[in-house]
């Protein structure tokens, strides 16, 4: 009988540990007014994101979308210095890479999009990208670091060098907004 109780325990334990780091819950604010983002993160390879807007008007109700890959962590700031909160959410695609998903307060009334690039699309900056990106938010910035790959294919380590990105957001078509690459350049890493 202990051996039961004890092994039904454990199982217990277990089952409720492996929720908790698989739920993303947080709610992030800036003043009175911010997001609370939770994300179930049961399979790697879609989810349901939640996120709904504190301390907006009334209009403003909560986004539901499904994602492709599962929720690692989002952080608030001012990107489009409108005095009003944005949100940047960390997403860990199916692939093994780290997706910014961004959204931006129309006035605390009701939430847009933030359009970011994708790296391939640049053929400067995506050579000897691989993956393994980081993300770094400092007073509206948006640093991406990753590290450099040879072209070699074949080569599975990277060199010693990783490559910075800087982004800004700005105004582009039809009003949109959108991450665009202000600096970048190539460090020496150990």
């Amino acid at each position: 009988m202990y051996k039961f109780i004890t092994a039904a325990f454990l199982c217990l334990s277990i089952g409720s540990f492996a929720q908790k780091i698989n739920k993303y819950d947080s709610t992030l604010k800036i003043g009175k007014a911010g997001y609370k983002v939770t994300c179930l993160n049961r399979k790697p390879e879609s989810n349901i994101l939640s996120i709904k807007p504190v301390g907006f008007k009334n209009e403003a109700g909560e986004v539901m979308r499904e994602i492709r890959g599962r929720v690692l962590s989002s952080e608030i700031d001012d990107f489009n210095q409108d005095n009003f909160p944005d949100l940047i959410i960390y997403i860990l695609d199916a692939t093994g890479k780290v997706v910014p998903f961004v959204i931006s307060s129309k006035e605390n009334e009701y939430i847009q999009p933030i359009l970011f690039p994708d790296i391939t699309n640049d053929m400067q900056l995506s050579k000897g990208y691989r993956g393994k990106d980081e993300y770094k938010l400092v007073e509206g910035i948006l640093f991406r670091k990753f590290p450099i790959y040879d072209t070699d294919t074949a080569i599975k380590e990277p060199t010693k060098k990783a490559r910075q990105i800087m982004y800004r957001v700005v105004t582009g078509d039809r009003g949109m907004l959108n991450f665009k690459v202000f600096k970048n350049f190539d460090l020496n890493v150990d």
